[in-house]
């Protein structure tokens, strides 16, 4: 028996006459125009169908057939590069070439026909398409109507994805995602057991659409052309237009998005974050992903224009029990259907420069569909961005100082903008380390980890961790950090070109012997020369001041440009932060036991309690690993650094003086001098009752300004509302918040405890500047 071919039907998903009329052209070029041609149903490209459900429904009804989308994608004219993108000369001119009027069609069919290409769609039988709609708890043949919008919504999608290979993976949207949400059996049974709980007031019909037209987003093809663009304009007016990146993690990160859906997750310190990553990517070829974004950004017009480039606004709080169901069948549908996602994974900008504690929340939302079985693996891709200098710091500062947030609006954007425009801020840097595996850390789809809540958010934990950890390792130290560290290591008094560049010089050996990551421009401090243009540079800005001499200029960062600086010390104190803990523990075992193996069992608790005190502003890995680092460090300075401690000739100061550099005073003092104005500041609340922590915050800001003037801390640097946060983290953490009449004195415990890790930093800090005052007269006799 012969058997004969399936009777074919095209949907044919067109906006305009131009388009139908180009695919039915098509159709009678493939198959003729004979009684054998495929019969065309037309549907609108937008969600509506009105009058063409009746006919496409009573077909659908009818004998099975292979349904054969077909649609039009229109391309920008290939320019000389033969580059076929939307130019800024086209948003200037109010034009879109992938979304030309029917006009314009009409003249690039007769002009430019290669521009208007007929797309097909992955075919599939009306009866394959029954059972997929039956899935959904829906029948067919009863619900005829919605059973066509189905086939019509199917077909659109397929269309999306014949859309990518054409243009490009850049070129995958979401814009459907709300109607198969809605239309998701998995969402439907989440909604119903949600409205159970509630009940029916609390989840309505029109509240679950509000929620899902709020977080709703799709890429314009304009905008993924436009978006990057217009980045580039902006961050370039302050930037070198190069953004500095390595061309083997661009490739590693190529064939990672070409196997597994990608999650990025970057350190946020600047608002030119997001333009600088998508410009990166969309320079490279490589698609840009759905980024969200707080909803105080979708300020006016702008809204509609960040969502048609990709961007999902999600609210502050997610409180509401609906919001957070939603939110997480939003992000785990995305997730699921292999969209890659991109936010910041310390959920908000750092103003100290360091980086800060991951949050999980986001993150656990995309790994539910892992967990369930509904995706194979995804891929966290950590990526670090660094900036020279940035515009942004002066504003830092005055928030550190109690200043309130300037809210979002145009008023903010032109200020922002014209910012950049106002001085050379040097170069940006991006990195994009190795990336983590989900798989790798939860385990397999529905085992052990995905069954029992506690071990899954320790996985999360986990997980966000080590995202963090490989941004930190990854992100390089710049010329910038290491001057400014300089300077404010000298608290508040000028230094000669000369004598910063001996002061960094130690400093560089560290780091190359550590095998830190370096900007390229960093080897240039060896020099006075390329010292002198990166402190001309940090003057020209505001964050250094210079000061003319008779014989020498001098650079000195001032007491009002302290908290400004320290943004750019803070982006490079992880690397320092344990040979810090090292010098630290020296001289608290040095004091507080004798010689013999108990001054080594103090050294090990100290180095324990110093990382349990630093916590809450710093990275540190599980403990057993943190000891294998802190002893790699000790040994790397001296490997007989053990026997050195014990021995009953052991001297503090000597040996210190073996240990160069000592970077303990200039990185993490400042952060112990913050715990302890919060300390003393708490033994003086009243002993009963529960603590307002802002006035606590506020009267430490008074009270670190007095101590200031008194020149009883070194810097304006601890005197920071941002620190005090974590201070107070960490004072709750040790139970000096615990109400009770003897709060005070655990208050001044804790002070206390604090003061003896300062008077050690005291003391490494007089060391190393006897040996740097060494090393100038050395030099000047030379």
């Amino acid at each position: 028996m012969v058997e004969t071919a399936p009777t074919k039907v095209v949907i044919a998903v067109t906006r305009t006459a131009v388009e139908d009329r180009l695919v039915r052209a098509k159709v009678a070029e493939v198959w003729g125009s004979g009684a054998d041609a495929p019969e065309v149903f037309t549907v609108p490209r937008g969600s509506s169908m009105s009058g063409e459900v009746a006919a496409l429904s009573a077909r659908l009804a009818g004998s099975d057939a292979e349904l054969i989308p077909m649609g039009v994608t229109w391309l920008p004219s290939e320019h000389t590069d033969g580059e076929r993108k939307v130019r800024l000369v086209d948003v200037v001119r109010g034009q879109n070439p992938y979304k030309p009027n029917p006009r314009q069609q009409n003249q690039i069919a007769r002009r430019e026909p290669d521009r208007g290409r007929v797309i097909e769609g992955v075919p599939a039988s009306i009866e394959t398409l029954r059972a997929r709609f039956a899935e959904g708890g829906k029948d067919p043949a009863v619900e005829g109507d919605s059973f066509a919008r189905f086939v019509a919504r199917r077909a659109r999608l397929s269309l999306q994805r014949a859309d990518a290979q054409l243009l490009g993976p850049q070129f995958k949207s979401a814009k459907l995602v709300k109607d198969e949400i809605l239309a998701n059996r998995h969402f439907q049974e989440g909604l119903a057991q949600i409205r159970a709980e509630l009940g029916p007031k609390a989840v309505t019909d029109e509240k679950v659409d509000e929620i899902l037209e709020e977080l709703a987003t799709g890429w314009g093809r304009f905008f993924i052309d436009v978006f990057p663009r217009v980045g580039r304009a902006v961050y370039q007016r302050g930037f070198e237009q190069k953004i500095d990146s390595l061309p083997e993690e661009i490739e590693r990160l190529r064939r990672t998005m070409a196997e597994r859906p990608v999650i990025f997750l970057w350190s946020h310190r600047s608002n030119l974050d997001t333009p600088v990553l998508s410009v990166s990517l969309h320079e490279n070829g490589l698609p840009l992903p759905h980024m969200f974004a707080g909803i105080n950004m979708a300020f006016g017009p702008m809204g509609a224009i960040m969502r048609r480039a990709g961007v999902i606004f999600i609210r502050r709080s997610i409180g509401d029990p609906l919001y957070k169901f939603m939110l997480k069948e939003f992000v785990g549908y995305l997730a699921e259907k292999r969209f890659n996602l991109s936010w910041s994974i310390e959920g908000t900008r750092s103003r100290t420069g360091k980086m800060l504690p991951p949050k999980l929340g986001l993150l656990s939302f995309a790994a539910e569909p892992y967990v369930e079985g509904r995706s194979d693996d995804i891929a966290l891709q950590p990526v670090a961005i660094t900036f020279d200098q940035l515009h942004e710091v002066g504003e830092y500062a005055e928030y550190a100082q109690g200043g309130k947030k300037t809210a979002e609006g145009f008023s903010w954007l032109y200020n922002f903008i014209k910012a950049q425009g106002q001085n050379h801020y040097g170069k940006i840097y991006i990195r994009y380390p190795e990336p983590v595996s989900m798989r790798s850390i939860m385990g397999p789809p529905n085992g052990e980890i995905a069954q029992d809540p506690d071990k899954r958010r320790l996985a999360l934990q986990k997980m966000a961790f080590e995202v963090a950890w490989r941004v930190n390792k990854a992100a390089p130290v710049t010329p910038t950090a290491l001057v400014t560290a300089i300077l404010l290591g000298a608290q508040g008094v000028a230094m000669t070109s000369a004598q910063v560049t001996a002061g960094v010089a130690p400093i560089l050996d560290y780091l190359d012997e550590l095998v830190v990551p370096q900007a390229d421009s960093v080897a240039n401090l060896r020099t006075v020369a390329g010292v002198e243009q990166v402190l001309s540079a940090l003057a020209a800005s505001g964050t250094v001041t210079r000061v003319p001499g008779s014989r020498h200029t001098v650079w000195q960062i001032t007491e009002k440009q302290q908290l400004a600086a320290t943004f750019y010390r803070n982006s490079i104190i992880h690397v320092f932060q344990l040979g810090a803990i090292c010098e630290i523990a020296l001289v608290l075992a040095s004091r507080q036991a004798q010689p013999g193996a108990d001054r080594l069992d103090v050294f090990w608790r100290q180095v324990e309690r110093l990382r349990d005190l630093l916590k809450f502003d710093f990275y540190f890995q599980e403990k057993s690993v943190y000891r294998k680092e802190i002893e790699q460090q000790m040994a790397t300075a001296d490997p007989e650094w053990q026997a050195r401690l014990v021995d009953p000739g052991f001297e503090i100061e000597t040996y210190l003086r073996s240990r160069v550099p000592l970077v303990a005073p200039f990185t993490i003092r400042p952060f112990f001098e913050s715990y302890g104005i919060i300390a003393d500041v708490l033994a003086h609340q009243p002993a009963g009752g529960e603590l307002d922590k802002a006035a606590i915050t506020k009267e430490a800001l008074a009270y670190g300004q007095q101590l200031l003037a008194q020149r009883r801390i070194a810097s304006a640097e601890p005197v920071s509302a941002l620190l005090f946060a974590t201070g107070l983290q960490l004072a709750e953490n040790q139970g000096v918040l615990k109400d009770g009449p003897d709060r005070a004195e655990r208050a001044l415990t804790f002070e206390k405890e604090l003061s003896e890790i300062l008077a050690a930093m005291e003391l490494i800090g007089r060391v190393a500047s006897t040996i740097f005052t060494e090393q100038l007269r050395a030099s000047r006799h030379d």
